[in-house]
């Protein structure tokens, strides 16, 4: 039975995901949670009532959380580009980076997003100036970091690349990255421009409505 990734083009996470897949070109079949599916959402819904996507099927095991999806691949269907250093040292240097990206950066993003969606009792305006704030303050130490680097742990593309892809991508929606940050510009530039992640953009551009804020045109 071959994999099967459940989970929506557009949503940050499984595009996350996403990368890794296709950065090994790894067989599987994507399961799309919508509403003219609905054989998928029922079949996700019973496995993860949690219902957060994405979820990863192989045969009659699921993983769920997107970092263990990445490590699960890795461990049962390893590819020629290895996204978890064999290096302890390395390997939690890429962990951590992974943790930022998603806790410091997308989460922050989401806050706005949230707001926009009426799911905290805040405004709209008040809500992305929040994200805003916390926003600039993973970009000051994101500018920092990625000097003398490629990728954001050095010059290996590893898991978390996959996580920065899509948290800086709709984070610069929220909040633009601003000229006072020329290397954290160009690392997203380049994530842009790894086919992985390009591909996974260019299949999410149909749902681009679905921004509460309003998807810019650029990108």
């Amino acid at each position: 039975m071959p994999l099967a990734l459940y989970g929506h083009p557009f949503s940050s996470y499984t595009q996350k995901a996403l990368i890794a897949l296709y950065e090994n070109g790894t067989a599987f079949e994507f399961r799309c949670i919508g509403p003219d599916t609905p054989e998928h959402a029922g079949e996700w819904l019973r496995r993860w009532p949690i219902a957060r996507f994405p979820m990863l099927l192989d045969g009659e095991r699921q993983v769920v959380e997107t970092s263990l999806i990445i490590e699960y691949l890795q461990l049962a269907h390893p590819g020629p580009v290895r996204l978890l250093p064999g290096d302890p040292m390395a390997a939690l240097d890429v962990r951590f980076l992974d943790r930022y990206f998603d806790l410091y950066v997308m989460s922050a993003m989401q806050l706005a997003v949230d707001t926009a969606l009426l799911r905290y009792p805040m405004s709209v305006e008040k809500g992305r100036a929040m994200a805003g704030e916390r926003l600039e303050r993973a970009y000051v130490w994101l500018e920092g970091h990625l000097a003398g680097k490629t990728w954001a742990t050095g010059e290996e593309f590893t898991l978390a690349d996959c996580a920065a892809a899509p948290s800086l991508f709709y984070a610069d929606w929220v909040h633009t990255i601003g000229e006072a940050h020329p290397l954290l510009r160009a690392y997203r530039s380049r994530l842009l421009a790894r086919p992985s992640f390009a591909r996974a953009v260019d299949e999410a551009r149909p749902y681009r409505s679905f921004f509460p804020l309003g998807a810019p045109d650029r990108d």
